[in-house]
């Protein structure tokens, strides 16, 4: 679902959204699609925001269009690109880590399947099919970074630390850094109109790369991580021509 609302201030606009879907502000994304225009000492107008509520955990949401940064910048990237049809396991790591998810879905008290997707020297991609995908994305994807986790950690313990498991459930990775190029490149559009800074939600280690790398061609846009622990937020500054200071 995406709504917009107005208000004199960002926070005004989100309060207004809070109040009419009764929810609180984490469970549902901001986007700032028009900021007050500065006119000398003062801004005028309005702050208009677009809320989306479950747009990425949505099994009918399709595919999120990339965004087109204005200068071209290598990104990572969560998984390689997965076949056009499932492959068939092979080897001991792929049938056993699949049976592994199989077992650990069952046990969460879900039913799904799991199939590989990709494969290369250093990676392997497993799709799970499921009926419960919103349940195994989690908010954010937490919920499916776990369990990448625990299929990666099953990996090291059969000896094979240096192939890296990719847990995805509807190609949910790819749509994620999608919405996360986009949400990078309108902030920067933002700071830069109004001269100042913004603080991103908290994200994953590969998520604020994905911000840091996605904007480090901007030469007026600065970018750092602040707060602790695993889930760090992002600020995304204006810093001016030639004053850019990137901090990752």
């Amino acid at each position: 679902m995406i709504k917009e609302f107005e208000g004199k201030t960002e926070k005004e606009a989100i309060d207004k959204a809070i109040k009419e879907l009764s929810l609180d502000q984490e469970e549902f994304d901001v986007e700032i699609v028009e900021a007050p225009r500065k006119s000398g000492l003062f801004r005028r107008g309005t702050v208009r925001i677009r809320v989306h509520v479950n747009e990425e955990e949505s099994e009918e949401q399709r595919p999120l269009p990339a965004a087109r940064p204005r200068r071209p910048t290598p990104r990572p990237r969560a998984a390689v690109a997965a076949s056009a049809a499932p492959l068939e396991p092979q080897g001991e790591l792929e049938t056993q880590v699949i049976d592994f998810l199989e077992k650990l879905i069952t046990k969460m008290g879900y039913s799904g399947k799991v199939e590989v997707v990709s494969r290369d020297e250093r990676k392997l991609g497993l799709g799970i099919i499921t009926e419960h995908s919103n349940i195994l994305i989690g908010k954010k994807g937490k919920n499916l970074d776990a369990i990448q986790v625990l299929a990666n950690v099953f990996a090291g313990k059969l000896g094979k630390n240096g192939v890296r498991i990719i847990v995805d459930v509807e190609n949910y990775r790819s749509r994620r850094e999608d919405s996360l190029v986009r949400l990078a490149t309108e902030m920067a559009d933002l700071v830069r109109r109004n001269r100042g800074s913004k603080l991103l939600e908290p994200m994953n280690p590969f998520e604020r790369r994905l911000i840091h790398t996605t904007l480090n061609g901007y030469e007026d846009i600065d970018t750092k991580s602040e707060g602790e622990g695993l889930y760090k937020q992002v600020r995304v500054i204006y810093r001016g021509p030639n004053q850019r200071r990137q901090q990752s």
